[in-house]
Formats: C-alpha cells, structure tokens, sequence
C-alpha cells in the first residue's frame, strides 16, 4: 500500500515537472537519436521508390516527348503550308488584277511543273495541255509581262519558249516613243531591241511593249525596260538593251492567253524581221 502510494506521488510530481516543462531538455535529448534514425529509414525508403519507379517514369517522359515532338512537326508542317497557300493567293491576285486589265483576252491558268535544266534558262513545263483547249502558238503572261509563247504541247502538259531564248523574236515597241523593232533573246537572260531606226528616240528607262506587228503576239504586253542604247553612225539600225520585268526563275503560276490566234505572215513579207 505505501509502495503504491509512493508510485502514486512520483507520477503526480512527474505530471506537474512535464506540465512545467522541465522536462523538455530531457525528452529532445532522448528523441534526437530517434529522429535522425526515422530520417535514415525515410531517406532510404525515398531511394528505393525512386529507383524501383523510376524506368517507368523515364519511360512516359519519352512517351511525351515523342507527342511533343509528334505535335511540333506536323504545327511545323500547318505553317509551311499556310504560307505557300498565301504566297499562292498573292500570285493568283496579281494574276487576277492582270486579267482585269485585259477583258477581252481569256485565260487558262497553269502551273510551271519543269524548268530548262541548262545553265541558261529558255523554256519552262506547264501543266495544261490540249486538254484545256491549249495550242502552240499561244502566249504566255505572267501579273509582270509577258513570259513567251506555247512551243509544245500534249494532252496534259505545254512547252513554253522563254522571250530571253536566242531563238524568240518578238515585234516590239517603245511605249514613250513609239519606236519599233525586233526583240530578241539572249544567252544572258537579257533581251536586245535590234532594227531601231537611226533616229529614233530611245533612252534608259522607256518601257517596251509588244507592237502586235506579225501576228505572233497580241499588242501592248509590257516585257522589259531600256537599260542602254548603242547608237553608231556608220550602222543602220541603233540597239537597245532590255530588262525582262519577268523574274523567269521564281514563276510558279502563268496564263495562257487562250483566244489568241497566231497569224504566219511569213510567206507574206520575205526577208522581213518578223518572228
């Protein structure tokens, strides 16, 4: 009885020690190995998770990453092809805006599918042919000018010869002054208006038209600007350099102007410059 008298008092005085808190120093002292063995097994335990889980993890973040990259390429490929479709709406604009300006012509829209493959370029692929009522002889427009004339043509594709071909001629005229001559193609992608008369007034700068003169080509088709003139007096024509205003290597889109009908007056004027 005295005995638990005893451990009745001790554990009332230990109640009143720790509601005190004298005995704090105590209980963190004893509970520091505790802790720092609760932080090992926590760590360890933290360690094997990860290791056990992380092949599966490694694996979903490749999983995502070929999404990812999946999505980039074909928002890649969306882009692309949004600007070709409007670098295609700016031509067919252009194109438009051209036609416009000539409602008595009527045209067959047609897309360059070759190019000449020589370091010189002469003629381009189109691909309408006979098909849409395309024929040899036709001329070629771009929104810039004029581009050259049907050369070949087959069921479903057309041959076009450049106007900078050495072979092309064209009756042209100076737009300012109304002088006349022959346009022919160069080996350097220039045009050179041969047949000018001696006093005729050209300079830098006029523009050259086709005359319509021999039927090849319908009239008033701007193809190029007067960037010199060689004039000599012991010569019977003076010259001029031109400037296609046609970029022949960057053409995606053309017209053909279809209700034109070449006439061959060859027979008809011997020995005269008429292509």
């Amino acid at each position: 009885m005295l005995l638990a008298s005893a451990l009745v008092l001790l554990a009332l005085g230990l109640l009143v020690i720790e509601r005190a808190g004298y005995l704090d120093p105590l209980k963190n002292l004893a509970a520091r190995p505790l802790l720092g063995l609760q932080r090992s097994f926590s760590t360890a335990y933290y360690n094997v998770r990860d290791f056990l889980t992380a092949p599966r993890n490694l694996a979903d973040m490749r999983s995502e990453n070929a999404q990812l990259q999946a999505q980039v390429s074909q928002l890649e490929a969306e882009v692309v092809t949004l600007r070709e479709q409007a670098a295609e709406q700016e031509v067919l604009r252009a194109l438009l805006g051209f036609a416009r300006e000539q409602p008595a012509n009527r045209y067959v829209a047609a897309r360059v599918i070759g190019r000449d493959t020589s370091p010189f370029l002469r003629y381009l692929l189109l691909d309408q042919g006979s098909d849409a009522g395309v024929r040899r002889g036709m001329p070629v427009v771009s929104e810039n000018g004029l581009v050259g004339r049907i050369s070949e043509v087959s069921a479903s594709a057309a041959k076009v010869q450049l106007i900078i071909d050495p072979q092309s001629a064209i009756n042209a005229r100076v737009q300012e002054t109304r002088a006349e001559g022959v346009l022919i193609g160069q080996p350097t992608g220039e045009l050179t208006l041969t047949y000018l008369a001696q006093d005729a007034v050209v300079k830098a700068g006029d523009l050259v038209v086709s005359s319509g003169l021999g039927g090849g080509f319908p009239a008033n088709i701007l193809a190029g600007r007067v960037v010199s003139v060689r004039k000599r007096d012991y010569e019977l024509y003076q010259t001029a350099t031109v400037l296609p205003r046609v970029d022949f290597g960057k053409l995606e889109i053309v017209l053909i102007i279809a209700n034109f009908e070449p006439v061959d007056i060859g027979p008809l004027s011997p020995g005269q410059p008429v292509p």
